[in-house]
């Protein structure tokens, strides 16, 4: 899960890199390598005489541990593939971070607002009858920065297709030819450098050294691209400092246009606009060796989308899928435990694992097959310790570079207030865009040298209408992260403080209203950190698992933070899973035999 503003990093921040990696993250989710097809309905658990008092009556084939988009996702594609998955959770429901609310003719959500479309996420929503209900965003709305007292739009198409789509990019009314030579966000000298960088050359990258976030965007753009752009994203994105976030790690499909553009042979000092015009034409070629299936709603890969009722829209129905819905009493018979954590795993007598819980009804021991965790990785220390040393890398390895152990999870709170609409400053944007009032955009960031303590606005309402009152707008405001940790020690009371000051800052008037508050969630450790080191842990945690077979640990700390990402890892890890369990049928079994007769 990417948790804040990470539609606005998706477009703004490859609009800034030129414009030319536009959609460079968009890949294309691979079929599953098995069909979906009927199976038994046979029970997990046996029932006694509470519904809270379940006894394992057998081995499961799969146990995915945890309930957020990645373990709900994956344990989807198991279940349509036959497995006899159980997903277990040790919060009171399916989804993670993701959490929609609706009050009063209000929608707005508690941790990711939305997603970057990809192909992955129309699939899912087909196969849970839930298509729809996608409701996708304005193209043409462009994310906006705040700096010196005024917002400036990031340069956005107008949502044309294919050639017509790209020459908006450049040449129309919020193009990148009007930015560079008409925007005021970049001064002239900041100008010049990035155009040097993206169209002559930049010093290549050091020998032996992993670059940071910021090390990479000021050696190939400037140093004022990544005070004034590159740096409010990367805040809104991982609610990181770009100091201590590897570039490789965080923003791998970002770096990897320098190596495009120095494998160009006369592209002899890698101006990165070159090695993105590459990157655009073979993602072009992989997006029509494999277009959407046409039973799918329509889509653009990469626009902003959600559903009518909010992002839980998605894990809920996977919930009632496996045999659980959202807020009904434990169903003994389903594929999903609840409020069950994970305290112990080891290897079982005669293979496969033992996983024992914590449970409302006491300890629960249950024998699988196979093992994902999709946990976070601070939920893991010392409960792999006897079934993979290894997983201690997660947790204890030394980062002496940055003086820290493990990954690391910020506090990040996500606080959604709503202002009437004759609140917000009388004020025309730039590039024909209207009033601020209306809210044109995906939202605003800003940057940390403007004294502004909340990471990013996103302007909800705007995204995705119908989601309040005619006569208001409604604010997902993000603060805290890696560089405000204090946050997560302050009271509600004291967060809306801020955030409201925030709000009259960049968008309202002196005299505004107080204003509504609709949800303030805190997230103590919110999106784990990409930073320097981060690479060596993974590695590490790779070569222990490779020892254990049927044991994968996963997260979006290995597999990427953003929703689309889960999703997608759900699909792509399911095979692994299927393809060991194949391996393991017992002897005898019929070759389209999946799941072992209980």
């Amino acid at each position: 899960m990417g948790l804040p503003c990470v539609t606005l990093m998706r477009i703004g921040m490859l609009a800034t890199l030129v414009a030319l990696a536009a959609g460079w993250t968009s890949q294309p989710a691979a079929r599953p390598a098995v069909a979906a097809r009927p199976r038994a309905a046979a029970s997990l658990v046996r029932a006694s005489a509470s519904a809270g008092d379940m006894a394992v009556s057998r081995t499961v084939d799969c146990i995915v541990v945890g309930g957020g988009i990645s373990g709900a996702s994956l344990a989807h594609n198991l279940h349509r593939s036959g497995v006899d998955v159980l997903l277990t959770e040790s919060r009171d429901y399916v989804g993670g971070n993701v959490i929609s609310r609706q009050a009063d003719g209000f929608t707005w959500e508690e941790g990711p607002n939305s997603f970057a479309t990809q192909p992955s996420i129309v699939r899912i929503s087909h196969e849970l009858g839930i298509q729809d209900q996608l409701v996708f965003a304005d193209e043409s709305l462009p994310p906006w920065v705040n700096h010196n007292g005024k917002l400036h739009p990031l340069p956005k198409g107008k949502g044309g297709k294919g050639a017509a789509g790209q020459l908006e990019l450049v040449f129309g009314s919020n193009g990148v030819l009007k930015f560079g030579l008409l925007g005021d966000l970049l001064s002239w000298p900041g100008k010049i450098r990035a155009g040097i960088g993206a169209l002559v050359g930049h010093p290549p990258p050091p020998e032996g050294k992993e670059e940071t976030i910021r090390e990479w965007v000021s050696r190939t753009l400037g140093e004022e691209v990544f005070l004034r752009c590159i740096d409010p994203f990367v805040s809104g994105v991982y609610a990181g400092d770009p100091a201590t976030l590897g570039m490789k790690a965080s923003l791998g499909k970002i770096a990897r246009i320098e190596a495009y553009a120095y494998a160009i042979e006369w592209n002899k000092f890698g101006a990165i606009f070159y090695g993105g015009l590459a990157r655009q034409v073979e993602l072009a070629k992989e997006r029509k060796a494999d277009p959407p299936d046409p039973s799918w709603v329509e889509f653009e890969y990469g626009n902003p989308g959600s559903y009518r009722n909010g992002l839980s829209t998605l894990p809920h129905a996977i919930a009632a899928e496996l045999g659980q819905p959202h807020g009904s009493a434990p169903n003994p018979d389903s594929r999903v435990r609840l409020e069950w954590r994970l305290t112990n795993l080891q290897a079982a007598p005669g293979g496969g694992f033992s996983a024992t819980y914590a449970t409302p009804a006491g300890e629960q021991t249950v024998r699988a097959r196979s093992v994902v965790s999709t946990a976070p990785a601070h939920a893991l220390k010392g409960v792999l310790d006897e079934v993979l040393p290894g997983a201690k890398a997660l947790t204890d390895t030394l980062r002496a570079e940055i003086g820290r152990e493990g990954i690391y999870y910020p506090p990040v709170a996500a606080v959604t207030v709503a202002y009437p609409k004759s609140a917000f400053r009388d004020v025309e944007l730039d590039n024909g865009f209207g009033p601020l009032r209306d809210l044109p955009g995906f939202g605003s960031l800003n940057p940390r040298s403007e004294g502004v303590r909340t990471l990013g606005t996103l302007w909800s309402s705007s995204l995705f209408p119908g989601r309040c009152p005619p006569d208001y707008n409604v604010l997902l405001n993000y603060i805290g992260g890696s560089r405000d940790t204090t946050i997560g020690r302050m009271s509600e009371a004291e967060i809306l403080v801020e955030v409201d000051r925030g709000c009259r800052q960049v968008l309202l008037k002196p005299d505004a209203p107080q204003p509504k508050l609709l949800g303030c969630k805190v997230w103590p450790s919110a999106i784990p950190q990409y930073e320097l080191g981060h690479a060596p842990i993974i590695a590490a945690l790779e070569e222990a698992e490779a020892r254990v077979d049927g044991l994968w640990v996963c997260g979006n700390y290995r597999t990427g933070v953003a929703f689309p990402d889960c999703v997608t890892y759900g699909y792509e890890h399911a095979k692994l899973v299927v393809d060991y369990l194949q391996k393991q049928q017992p002897a005898g079994a019929e070759p389209e035999q999946l799941v072992r007769a209980a």
